[in-house]
């Protein structure tokens, strides 16, 4: 026998049954065996591996330090079969093996991280992949077969026949500076001509198949781009650049008096945004299901807009 047909779930319970009883004649009467047969198999097992797994010289069933390595290795491997068997089972009942969910960055952090957190204390047989994505990348992954899910979506996205959206509400975004930057003591509303005489903060848009988007510069603004929200929000507060960020986003900053909020003339800056996933011809999987479930909820879809301090995503 090699070592590999030797390496059994049997042979490996075996051993972890004698070292918990401590002898072979209760391990074979735990497991329905002899003792003659056990002690044969163990020693078909310690031939196949070329090591001793137990001390003879003990009358009691004493491991070795290869068996005690066996012992751990293998107790780590039965229960990884027991996962994967009840992985199997419940994906046979409806669950999906892996969902994507893909998260704008302008989405609040908080609100993403408590709908994670209730996904996977239902102990679910899926693995949960989640992406981290700015504008016509969020939707990108979708569109392209990625990603399950995708939130926070613009409405000027929303142009697939196998996709649906709902809405989740409006993202309010105001212009923000740093309470020692010029512009924080310049008379309001400020005029487009004031604000491009000052460097703007713009988070990249993560596209890399679509045309990407910009958004908020006006012509000739110097530009400093940023990979994410918060990247850009730390950049604001330096006084390295003005730019618009969500409401919620800024409230603490600008109560504190780190930040100021300045009024632009012009209609406000009130953006839709949306949840979308691919409508495939059959039920969606519970996992998908679940997660429609909780966006639906006018409660969750507040939260995406609203819960954005201290966390980052």
């Amino acid at each position: 026998m090699d070592r590999f047909h030797a390496l059994s779930p049997d042979a490996l319970r075996m051993v972890v049954t004698i070292a918990r009883t401590g002898s072979f004649a209760a391990a074979a009467r735990e497991l329905g065996k002899v003792p003659s047969a056990l002690t044969y198999s163990v020693r078909q097992l310690e031939d196949a591996l070329d090591v001793l797994l137990f001390d003879r010289r003990s009358r009691q069933a004493k491991l070795t330090a290869a068996g005690e390595e066996l012992l751990r290795e293998g107790q780590l491997l039965l229960q990884q079969l027991d996962a994967v068997a009840n992985r199997v089972k419940r994906v046979a009942s409806g669950w999906e093996t892996e969902l994507t969910v893909v998260v704008d960055k302008a989405i609040a952090p908080h609100a993403v991280f408590d709908l994670m957190e209730a996904f996977l204390a239902l102990k679910p047989p899926t693995r949960l992949k989640m992406r981290s994505e700015v504008m016509t990348g969020t939707w990108e992954p979708l569109l392209h077969g990625e990603a399950d899910l995708a939130i926070g979506i613009s409405s000027d996205r929303l142009s697939a026949p196998d996709i649906r959206c709902e809405p989740i509400g409006q993202h309010h975004f105001v212009l923000a500076v740093a309470s020692h930057h010029p512009l924080a003591q310049e008379p309001e509303p400020l005029s487009p001509a004031t604000v491009a005489q000052h460097r703007i903060i713009a988070v990249a848009d993560s596209a890399k198949r679509l045309p990407t988007a910009t958004t908020g510069i006006l012509p000739g603004q110097d530009v400093l781009t940023v990979p994410s929200m918060a990247a850009k929000l730390e950049a604001q507060l330096r006084g390295m650049g003005i730019g618009y960020l969500p409401e919620p986003m800024v409230r603490a900053h600008v109560a504190a008096g780190r930040l100021v909020r300045k009024e632009v003339s012009g209609p406000p800056r009130a953006f839709d945004t949306h949840y979308a996933w691919r409508q495939a011809s059959s039920q969606p999987g519970l996992a998908l299901t679940w997660w429609l479930h909780q966006l639906a909820s006018p409660q969750t879809r507040r939260a995406l807009l609203d819960l954005h301090e201290g966390l980052v995503l």
